[in-house]
């Protein structure tokens, strides 16, 4: 009698074990822990409930699901080179990379189907509308305008999508293999002519440095001669002016020592014997001997004066 007693309740308490096992496998299984930079959309019985952001979540088994789970976290979208065609008719190819951040996990998640297609395609119709405003050098040269223009129309239209377009870039652009091979000719002419112009502008500076070379030695060897000039002339004076005093300092040692002119004509016979030297075979006196004291005479008496 004790067993049948016991035996019922051996079965209510492994019902109860088994009830609350199930009870904590359920919420178990319902507990969530939201990772940083991440959020979760939660719908009750299919509509929007609330958004979980980072820590712990319960949500009610059976009502509550997990709609979206979403990555706030920058994204990269490398998306495939985009056919389009310049104002002045050159069809290239454009490789772009958008970089955005999911911002309103709700309106991500209700905003518009399939968001990443829907930003790929917004990117190509809009890289085609900005290069058919731009002719092919434009192009080339305006990837900061492209990069610009893109990511302003970009974030706008993606503000209802809960999605921020922080930048927007060009990563290449790839012309048809006959432009390439035109802008390399060109790209060849040019560095020609400005080898060219290098070439003929050493050319010119050295022809200029030369002709001041030779200008400059013209100078300084003019220059030389008016001062090899100047300094002979200033000898030549100098030479005068040492005669003229010399004489002048004669006719006045003549005037200081009182000389007569019986000593003039001594003076004068004895300069005539010191010519003869005694080797003279001949000598000649001037028969106007007596006028030449009588002029040596007047020349004392001028330096008496």
């Amino acid at each position: 009698m004790y067993n049948s007693f016991l035996q019922p309740l051996d079965k209510g308490i492994g019902a109860t074990i088994i009830v609350l096992i199930v009870i904590a496998i359920i919420i178990i299984k319902n507990i969530r822990i939201i990772p940083q930079s991440h959020a979760a959309i939660i719908e009750r019985l299919g509509a929007y409930q609330t958004t979980w952001t980072t820590g712990f979540h319960v949500k009610v088994p059976f009502i509550d699901r997990i709609a979206n789970g979403i990555s706030l976290k920058e994204k990269v979208l490398d998306f495939p080179p985009q056919p389009v065609i310049t104002k002045d008719n050159v069809t290239m190819k454009i490789d772009t990379v958008v970089y955005m951040q999911i911002t309103d996990p709700k309106l991500y998640t209700y905003g518009v189907e399939n968001p990443m297609v829907a930003i790929e395609t917004l990117t190509a119709t809009t890289l085609r509308n900005i290069i058919g405003e731009l002719d092919l050098d434009a192009t080339l040269t305006s990837r900061d305008v492209i990069n610009t223009k893109m990511r302003a129309i970009l974030d706008e239209a993606t503000d209802p999508w809960g999605i921020k377009v922080n930048r927007v870039e060009v990563k290449n652009i790839m012309p048809p293999e006959a432009i390439k091979n035109a802008m390399e000719k060109q790209m060849r002419a040019e560095r020609e002519r400005r080898e060219k112009i290098l070439v003929a502008e050493g050319q010119k500076q050295s022809e200029i440095l030369v002709a001041e070379g030779k200008k400059q030695s013209m100078i300084l060897e003019a220059e030389a001669e008016k001062e090899a000039a100047i300094r002979k002339a200033e000898g030549e004076a100098q030479a005068i002016l040492e005669v003229q005093k010399a004489t002048a300092d004669g006719l006045k040692m003549i005037k200081e020592a009182g000389i007569d002119e019986a000593v003039i004509k001594l003076r004068s016979l004895e300069a005539l014997e010191k010519a003869a030297d005694g080797q003279a075979t001949k000598l000649i006196i001037p028969a106007d001997f007596q006028n030449m004291a009588g002029l040596i005479s007047s020349i004392s008496e001028i330096a008496k004066k």
